[in-house]
């Protein structure tokens, strides 16, 4: 047993949020699973570092250069392998738990975060290139977004929707989710084997706010969001109404923190794994978080503790004049930018 049993003993899955060709054939990633680990993440940050550092790409990009395709289908073509690779070495895992773990997601192009119907097709695209039962395709949390996760749901096709910094939103995502179920059984199709995750992002919300506010709420007011917005997830998952989809084979929506590597030095290094441990939650996490919480993390059921202290944290940066569903706006934007710029420095090479 390992500290990441413990944590998986207590409900909760550890994703690794890192993914590279390097990590799969180098049996890393399989050591990672045998330690606790039930998960794989990726984005355009995370393969645009792994093109410019992993030799392994540099024979295939020579080659994929010589033939007729766009910088898109190169990067489409690498990326779609390695997440099949991953796939299979976390298929075992994904049997183990009835297909309720294991999963390894790849997202569509930021280019689209607001094209509901662009997000549809490509999703779909993705999903049959890779063609693995453990896939997940990550869609961000904008409004199409979001309207893209209720058509994808109906499709059959598991999703993590990402950069979540919203409860309002987030509860619009567990409603888009539901209703796309629900059209899923009216037409007669199977939906146990659906699973979506709802990626809210932590750390960033720390380091956009600590500035402005006093001494005993730094480092506070993430946590205290993702407890509230946990509570509110119990409130809409344990509802009459979706009880009745459960009956039906319907899994719940499972909250994944992310961004869980603190960005303030002084905070402790595992702060946002140790304080967010719960049920039916996800927690993906870089590789050097990981490496500090095997070594001297705690596995202990926290994401219920200090709920109302959580409540009154929220109240008291309310009444400093903070809206943090503004604020969820605008880190939701920021964030998408990060990602389109990823995007572009990830293909420059390839054209």
């Amino acid at each position: 047993m390992t500290i990441l049993s413990d944590v998986k003993a207590l409900g909760q899955q550890i994703w690794l949020d890192n993914l590279s060709r390097s990590l799969v054939q180098s049996g890393k990633l399989a050591e990672m699973l045998k330690q606790g680990v039930c998960g794989v993440t990726s984005n355009p940050a995370i393969f645009q570092k792994a093109f410019a550092g992993d030799a392994l790409y540099a024979d295939e990009v020579a080659a994929l250069k010589q033939q007729d395709l766009t910088p898109k289908q190169r990067y489409e073509t690498m990326a779609v392998a390695d997440v099949q690779a991953a796939c299979d070495v976390c298929l075992a895992e994904h049997e183990s738990t009835g297909g309720k773990t294991g999963f390894v997601s790849l997202e569509v192009s930021p280019e689209l975060s607001k094209d509901a119907q662009g997000t549809v097709e490509e999703a779909r695209r993705l999903h049959a290139a890779i063609g693995r039962k453990n896939a997940m395709i990550k869609v961000p949390a904008t409004d199409e977004g979001i309207e893209a996760l209720e058509t994808l749901v109906s499709d059959g096709i598991s999703v993590n929707l990402t950069l979540l910094f919203s409860r309002a939103q987030t509860l619009k995502a567990y409603a888009a989710y539901t209703r796309g179920i629900a059209k899923r059984l009216e037409a007669g199709h199977d939906v146990s084997h659906i699973h979506v995750v709802a990626s809210f992002f932590i750390s960033r919300v720390d380091a956009a706010l600590d500035a402005t506010l006093p001494d005993h709420l730094k480092g506070k007011v993430a946590i205290a969001l993702a407890k509230v917005a946990y509570q509110d997830w119990a409130q809409y998952f344990g509802s009459p109404e979706f009880a009745a989809l459960e009956t039906e084979g319907a899994n719940r929506v499972q909250l994944l923190w992310a961004s869980t590597g603190v960005k303030n030095p002084a905070y402790p290094d595992t702060l946002y794994i140790d304080s967010l441990i719960g049920a039916h939650t996800v927690n993906t996490v870089p590789d050097a978080t990981l490496k500090a919480f095997i070594d001297h993390g705690t596995a202990k059921a926290t994401l219920t503790e200090g709920t109302d202290e959580a409540q009154a944290q929220l109240a008291e940066t309310a009444k400093l004049g903070i809206d943090v569903e503004t604020l969820a706006t605008r880190l939701q934007e920021d964030g998408l930018k990060q990602f389109e710029d990823a995007f572009a420095k990830l293909l420059a090479p390839l054209a």
